[in-house]
């Protein structure tokens, strides 16, 4: 079961809409948000990305054992489909991104999400992940947040990719709390919505035609849980953190053996207490 597409003249419009977003994007990270401070810097992308996501007809909903949005210095790890997700994260909680180099390539996108604070890695270089790693440990002892997608690239959503431990290694130096999450694109009989994935052979521009398509794009975003990650190796937390993904999401581990490893009995999940809901209202209609 599909959306009744978009109208190419109401098409047409959002990306108009979309271009004159960006280029007032473009104007906030090149003035207020070079010196604005948290949790007004947070505040400006949050309000920003809420917008780009209502421009693209975007209806989100958040569940789960929300943690507090005061914590400081978390890992945040998520399955990764599309695009939107950075933008989805952004809305619910702004973090600082580690994200492939590709992407500051981007035209506008990559330069906004550098002036968000993302760190670009080249992952064919190795000592350039060990100095992206040195990086987020700064990060984090700073207070700031730290959004992973440990798969390494998107998916359409029916599938999960194994998770690379590397980056990691951050959280277990810094002794961070890092929190599960997940990111489902729904149809409206429940079944996957394959249409906002950016992934495979798919050009960013035919991914954005995709998502311009769409009359409207249901997402859920659910928080799982809160690792303890203290005498945990960083291979040990990829593969709870892939594990209870992989479950939350119904769909396979990538690991034909997702056992949990020996000498991990200590590293079961727990939950963050409940706390007021101090996210966006999850909205029926689009967000102007």
């Amino acid at each position: 079961m599909t959306d009744t597409p978009t109208p190419y003249a109401i098409q047409l419009v959002r990306l108009i809409r979309v271009g004159l977003h960006l280029l007032q994007g473009v104007i906030i990270a090149g003035t207020v948000l070079r010196f604005a401070r948290e949790p007004l810097h947070s505040r400006i992308i949050q309000s920003w990305s809420k917008k780009l996501l209502g421009i693209f007809g975007v209806e989100y909903h958040v569940h789960g054992p929300m943690p507090d949005l005061a914590m400081r210095g978390a890992v945040f790890v998520s399955n990764h489909v599309s695009w939107l997700d950075i933008w989805l994260l952004y809305t619910i909680r702004p973090v600082r991104f580690i994200s492939k180099a590709d992407v500051r390539g981007w035209p506008v996108i990559g330069w906004l999400a550098e002036k968000c604070g993302t760190l670009f890695i080249h992952r064919e270089r190795r000592h350039h992940t060990a100095a992206i790693i040195k990086q987020a440990e700064a990060a984090l002892a700073r207070g700031d947040c730290i959004g992973l997608f440990p798969e390494g690239t998107t998916t359409d959503g029916r599938r999960l990719l194994p998770f690379h431990a590397s980056l990691f290694q951050a959280a277990v130096n810094q002794q961070a709390p890092t929190i599960l999450l997940t990111i489902r694109y729904l149809l409206p009989d429940g079944s996957i919505d394959t249409a906002p994935a950016y992934f495979g052979d798919l050009s960013l521009a035919d991914s954005l035609r995709n998502v311009l398509a769409r009359r409207r794009i249901r997402v859920e975003a659910t928080y799982l849980e809160t690792l303890t990650i203290q005498g945990k190796t960083r291979r040990e937390i990829a593969l709870v953190a892939e594990a209870a993904i992989a479950n939350h999401l119904n769909l396979p581990s990538p690991h034909k053996t997702p056992g949990i490893p020996a000498g991990l009995r200590d590293a079961a999940p727990t939950a963050c207490p409940p706390t007021d809901n101090p996210y966006p209202v999850p909205h029926d209609g689009f967000l102007h």
